[in-house]
């Protein structure tokens, strides 16, 4: 059962110190996921990462951290909350002569929103978090910096609670993604320990915004390196780790399609996940290891100019 189908990689501020394990636990029960009530749009807790009823919150292996958000959203189709208000509006201007303003077309949406919610459908989705204290890393099963979003303000939160604020960049390398990506095609070479495999994506940055994009492809063409030469700029980029681990770089620096066959082969049940969690851990360790060292080394956050929200940076004082 692999962890991770999407990752993004956040560095942990040096001066940040952990909490035992027992006060995570503790604090993680008190913050466990319950279902939408009737009304309520979003609800965000913790469950158990082996999926246990009653379980433990905060799984350690071998000095790794698993654990796991759920969250669910209750949501109003906007095509029913057009429809609904639209015929509002006309019954309004039926019976009255007269056109609702936008103020009172804005509290008739929020009205049907409210009356339309207990009915709605409630989607759960669950997400993996792997932090690793003594190597200051935190990993997260998202895709996108917008996606991790949710995880992040609720670890933020945790954390905040327990009066061990944690202080949190994305990880950042000498050399962005995109022009590492650039490179290995233009040149065919790609780094020690990496294979480039069959799709590609390339945007061009200027106000025409053309994307050009390759799927099961073999990607050693001179018209690639042509298009890079033209300005365009490598978004997407399948590559393999060491024959272990195939997945897709993004110029965010996001792993997404992560498929790691060795994770797959273990067993089900309790000694699964805790092989699970070794062998993930251990692969992802050295498939980051080796993109960061690929890119240039690592980078202060400073060096990129970017950051997260103040609450999550802001160091404990």
């Amino acid at each position: 059962m692999p962890l991770f189908k999407n990752l993004i990689a956040y560095r942990v501020g040096a001066g940040w110190s952990a909490p035992s394990l027992s006060a995570l636990e503790e604090a993680l029960q008190g913050a466990s996921f319950h279902p939408c009530g009737p009304t309520e749009a979003l609800s965000v807790g913790w469950v158990p990462p082996r999926g246990e009823e009653h379980g433990a919150m905060a799984e350690a292996v071998d000095g790794h951290w698993i654990l796991r958000l759920a969250v669910e959203r209750r949501v109003v189709p906007p095509s029913t909350i057009r429809g609904e208000l639209e015929a509002r509006c006309k019954a309004i201007e039926a019976e009255q002569g007269r056109k609702p303003g936008r103020k009172e077309k804005r509290d008739l949406k929020d009205e049907i929103v409210q009356t339309l919610m207990p009915r709605a459908f409630a989607k759960r989705t669950l997400h993996w978090l792997w932090l690793h204290p003594a190597e200051h890393l935190l990993v997260v099963g998202a895709a996108s910096t917008r996606g991790a979003e949710v995880m992040l303000q609720a670890l933020g939160d945790l954390m905040a609670d327990m009066r061990h604020v944690i202080p949190l960049a994305p990880l950042h390398t000498a050399m962005s993604a995109a022009a590492g990506m650039a490179q290995w095609l233009s040149e065919q070479d790609p780094p020690p320990g990496f294979a480039i495999e069959r799709d590609l994506e390339l945007k061009d940055p200027g106000e025409d915004r053309s994307v050009v994009r390759y799927a099961r492809h073999h990607l050693a063409l001179d018209e690639i390196a042509q298009h890079i030469q033209e300005g365009k700029m490598p978004t997407r980029l399948a590559m393999n780790w060491e024959d272990r681990i195939s997945f897709v770089l993004t110029d965010t620096l996001a792993l997404k399609r992560l498929a790691m066959p060795d994770v797959e082969k273990t067993p089900a049940g309790e000694d699964g996940f805790d092989a699970d969690v070794a062998i993930t851990t251990g692969e992802l360790a050295s498939l980051l290891s080796g993109l960061i060292e690929a890119l240039g080394g690592e980078a202060p956050p400073s060096m990129t100019g970017a950051a997260l929200p103040a609450e999550l940076t802001t160091m404990e004082n």
